[in-house]
């Protein structure tokens, strides 16, 4: 008698964690069905193999009780490096019903010959850095990190989001531009360039190499790095093939 296959549930979110959907579609299709879960915030640029899940799960309980509802057997957490909550309710949750989990954790940005990188460990820390380096900054941490620059009037900001904000940004002098990834440098460049932008701010994404901070090195600006949240514990793979491998690995 053949046996089912095993319920594989791909919290998602990046670039990682579509292809791993289509590598598992392509390769274990007769040993895993996969189930990919998306916070929702953007639309996907293509639907993954499989099932595609949009929305929250409320919480580690939650989540808890879709793993059990939809006899999932094993979870990667393919999710972005700063969304710290979703990983630890997975955590949480995997432990709790002794599912075995792994974290797909793209590589940091690695800081190269002339980059002027400025590492804070938070979005406040980033505020507080910020007046006594520039007058004109590229914001480029997201709608989440917003707030913690209201206070900084003296700054103007160029702000990228990847969707139309849902209400006024609450900083006294600003631009929104509203674009989506693959970015060129040349692009970049000329952003920095328009707008006379004397540092940047991020966060330590990871990934392939970034355009923005080539332009923020050719251009001899600062950056303020935010560093990355602590994962919560557990094993963890760099890359699509090895997360694969694990599960190709699994008895």
């Amino acid at each position: 008698m053949a046996v089912p296959p095993e319920r594989l549930l791909i919290l998602g979110g990046t670039t990682e964690a579509a292809q791993l959907a289509r590598a598992v579609h392509a390769e274990l299709a007769d040993r895993f069905t996969v189930i990919t879960s998306l916070a929702g915030r953007l639309p996907p640029r293509q639907t993954p193999p499989g099932r595609l899940r949009i929305g929250g799960f409320g919480g580690a309980e939650g989540l808890g009780r879709f793993l059990s509802a939809e006899g999932i057997s094993v979870v990667i957490d393919a999710t972005h490096p700063f969304a710290s909550t979703i990983s630890q309710n997975a955590a949480t949750a995997c432990s709790a019903a002794g599912i075995p989990r792994i974290l797909l954790v793209r590589p940091p940005w690695q800081q190269e010959p002339g980059d002027r990188w400025l590492p804070v460990d938070s979005l406040d820390a980033a505020a507080r850095l910020l007046p006594a380096l520039a007058r004109r900054a590229f914001l480029t941490t997201g709608p989440g990190g917003i707030n913690a620059f209201a206070a900084l009037a003296e700054v103007w900001f160029l702000v990228r989001l990847f969707t139309p904000a849902a209400a006024p940004l609450p900083l006294a002098q600003h631009a929104v531009i509203v674009a989506r990834p693959p970015f060129t440098l040349a692009g970049e460049r000329a952003l920095i360039e328009t707008h006379r932008i004397d540092a940047m701010v991020t966060k330590q994404s990871g990934g392939p190499t970034d355009a923005k901070l080539q332009a923020a090195r050719q251009a001899a600006i600062p950056v303020i790095m935010i560093q990355r949240p602590t994962p919560p514990a557990g094993a963890q793979v760099p890359t699509v093939e090895a997360a694969l491998a694990w599960l190709g690995g699994r008895a």
